[in-house]
């Protein structure tokens, strides 16, 4: 009988250390609302390159180097994926003007409809200013001057509709098959492309004699009707440097595409083209372009082998 009740004992305690765990209580994670994040753009991984040997650190998402002579790729960094550009979209705008042969000295009138309603930035050209559409170019060039480019489009033959077709065209005959246009400013971010198709777009853009030279001004004064002068500056500081000899330049920025910045510059006597899209910070995609001169600089025996 006591070895009976004995066994019993054993059998009703092992039941309990086996079933011990489930009365503890099950945690219950908290279920939070959804955060918005920025989209990365660049989510392929970085694309090894054979120059790219751990010496070039760039802090930009995306960035490509190209000998301009030979079509050799330096440098290239998830220079297929498809991103916004922001301004630099102003390239085509350019092209696009230039190409159509329009009177460049015909008066263009600022207009409510020139006015940025996306992001509703700033601007220092007032609704009736009167400028040459030289002038109006040298702006949107220059100084990344939204009303400029909106202007340009605006009084382009059949107006803004036909201009941004004629930008998609351009693209094309550059066969800049992943790039799309929709306005002439860059402020949408549906102006998309890659660090490829710019870098043919930055070919193009360098055969235009007034787009080199409106690109790599330092300064521009506009001057009104009652003789007041407004001073614009480039938007690159680099053009100014000494150190620097660039013969093409245009910097873009919206939140969806970060800061952005495309040259063609000769460094270690070769002309190359710089293309860096969505830097980290203000300052990033100007110190970049000074990292890849310095590198090019220090790699010129071997460079020139590749070239």
């Amino acid at each position: 009988m006591k070895a009976k009740w004995f066994i019993a004992c054993l059998l009703l305690s092992s039941s309990i250390a086996v079933a011990g765990p489930s009365h503890k209580k099950v945690g219950h994670h908290k279920t939070s609302k959804a955060k918005a994040v920025k989209v990365t753009k660049t989510v392929a991984p970085v694309k090894a390159h054979a120059a790219e040997d751990g010496r070039l650190q760039l802090g930009s998402a995306v960035a490509m180097i190209v000998d301009q002579q030979s079509g050799e790729t330096l440098f290239s960094r998830n220079a297929s994926n498809q991103a916004p550009i922001a301004s630099i979209t102003k390239l085509m705008t350019a092209m696009v003007v230039l190409d159509a042969g329009l009177n460049m000295d015909e008066q263009i009138t600022i207009s409510e409809a020139d006015v940025d309603s996306l992001r509703n930035s700033g601007s220092r050209l007032r609704v009736g200013t009167t400028l040459t559409r030289q002038e109006t170019l040298q702006l949107a060039l220059m100084s990344s001057e939204n009303r400029a480019a909106a202007a340009l489009a605006r009084t382009y033959p059949g107006g803004t509709a036909q201009f941004v077709a004629a930008m998609n065209r351009k693209a094309v005959a550059l066969s800049m098959h992943h790039s799309h246009f929709v306005d002439s400013t860059g402020l949408h971010s549906e102006n998309v492309s890659t660090a490829e198709d710019l870098v043919k777009m930055v070919k193009a853009g360098y055969h235009y004699e007034l787009i080199r030279q409106m690109t790599t001004a330092e300064a521009y004064d506009v001057v009104n009707d009652n003789g007041q002068r407004t001073p614009y500056k480039n938007t690159n500081a680099l053009v100014k440097s000494p150190a620097w000899e660039i013969g093409l330049s245009k910097t873009g920025f919206i939140n969806e595409a970060g800061r952005c910045l495309v040259m063609q510059a000769q460094i270690a006597s070769r002309p190359v083209i710089i293309i860096l899209l969505d830097s980290l910070g203000k300052y990033t995609r100007i110190a970049d372009a000074n990292r890849i001169k310095k590198w090019l600089e220090s790699s010129r025996p071997s460079l020139a082998r590749l070239g």
